[in-house]
């Protein structure tokens, strides 16, 4: 554990400290102990969110543990590819969070999954590290997709298997590597080219070695075998939802769950496939 040290800023004594803290991949009972203390400790929880009128998703995972009385800096992070306007956004929230270190504060910066891997907190650490020697701690989480294995009840890689992690991108020549090189891939960002992605895994025969996982963990999310080319083709078949607080009515992946013919729930299941929270996990190997 970082122990807080005392930094000398003027005449003022500094005790600030920063925290990343992973808080796993929906499931708020897979956060850990350790974060669970933190969050409970911190003076402030910033928690990062796509658009300024909405709640951020690890904010939301989170709530049922806070105090009610701890302040929560929600800092808003659009899904953008401009990388100068990122700056401005990453840098805004960097300057909220340095005020509130040099008056003393805990400060925990909450992220889904892991703090390391494809989060918004690591361009705002990296942030904080220049400004100054403050004290940082970064505390692990579950990755949704260590999350959605666990789900599904397959194992991410065995024995000598490799395993590869890639996030999906427009260029297709990287991904068709990875899938002929690892026995097991997992596709991060899969949403804004779903189609494309679909149509590799079908040339190279791995479709139907595919999981498909969105918003694993959260109470809509669920799980998918036997990718179809576009969402509109998934009627009920080989449908599994993945409750919050209740994965283990997922029984087979490979059997068949039924769902109500056409509801408001499906349609709903149908634009969740577009949402930024989804991964594919293929294994070149059987997992049933």
């Amino acid at each position: 554990m970082t122990v807080p040290i005392d930094l000398r800023g003027g005449n003022k004594l500094v005790k600030g400290v920063f925290y990343g803290v992973g808080v796993g991949a929906g499931d708020p009972e897979l956060i850990t102990l350790k974060g669970y203390r933190v969050l409970g400790e911190a003076d402030v929880i910033c928690s990062p969110k796509s658009k300024a009128d909405k709640e951020g998703v690890a904010l939301s995972v989170v709530r049922s543990l806070l105090d009610t009385k701890q302040k929560v800096l929600e800092l808003t992070f659009p899904m953008t590819n401009d990388k100068g306007e990122l700056e401005l956004y990453w840098d805004k929230a960097v300057r909220q969070i340095l005020s509130l270190l040099k008056e003393g504060k805990k400060v925990a910066f909450i992220t889904l999954g892991d703090p390391s891997l494809y989060s918004t907190y690591t361009y705002v650490l990296k942030k904080i590290k220049q400004a100054g020697p403050y004290p940082v701690e970064t505390i692990p989480g579950v990755a949704s997709f260590c999350a959605c294995a666990a789900a599904a009840n397959i194992p991410l890689a065995e024995g000598d298997e490799k395993l590869a992690i890639i996030p999906v991108v427009k260029e297709l020549d990287p991904l068709r590597l990875a899938l002929q090189n690892f026995e097991n891939v997992v596709l991060m960002k899969t949403a804004s080219n779903y189609p494309a992605v679909v149509k590799v895994l079908a040339e190279l025969g791995l479709k139907d070695q595919a999981i498909y996982a969105s918003r694993c963990g959260l109470p809509d999310g669920f799980l998918k075998t036997g990718l179809p080319a576009c969402p509109s083709d998934w009627q009920g078949d080989n449908l599994s939802n993945v409750g919050a607080l209740n994965l283990t009515p997922l029984l087979s992946l490979t059997g068949r769950l039924t769902l109500p013919e056409e509801t408001e729930e499906l349609e709903e299941l149908k634009k969740i496939q577009k949402d930024y929270l989804s991964l594919i996990i293929v294994k070149r190997s059987s997992y049933g």
